[in-house]
């Protein structure tokens, strides 16, 4: 069975646009093309089309998909997916504790009552966040 881009488009939630960006990316494999020239796509490229979706909304950029996806249409053994994923937990947990660190901050601009970015009275201001602005993001 095959479907046309629009039916594709509309069952895995994603439009026209982003089908045909991820065909140019080589997520897709090219569609075969019927008489009057449309696309037809295999079914199964709507639960292609989702695991990208999912991909990204676990992290991995588009590069990152396009090669795991790449690796496994070759039949390579790597890039393994665990390790990528093992990877991108690091990642993860580094944001986190930016954003904790962040969060901190604030908490304490907010338990200060300042009231000024530049030349705030309050008693013990942590404005201009000398720590966070010599801390190593990496």
């Amino acid at each position: 069975m095959t479907l046309r881009s629009g039916e594709v488009a509309a069952r895995a939630g994603v439009n026209l646009q982003t089908l045909r960006y991820y065909e140019r990316r080589g997520l897709l494999a090219p569609p075969l093309r019927t008489l009057g020239g449309h696309r037809t796509y295999p079914d199964d490229t709507v639960q292609l089309v989702g695991v990208i979706k999912a991909a990204q909304r676990l992290g991995f950029t588009l590069d990152e998909v396009a090669e795991l996806i790449d690796t496994r249409r070759r039949g390579h053994i790597t890039p393994d997916l665990r390790v990528r994923a093992e990877a991108k937990i690091v990642e993860v947990q580094t944001k986190i504790d930016d954003l904790v660190t962040i969060r901190e901050a604030l908490e304490q601009v907010v338990a200060a009552g300042c009231t000024s970015i530049e030349g705030c009275t309050c008693p013990d201001c942590p404005i201009p966040f000398v720590e966070l602005a010599h801390e190593d993001p990496s």
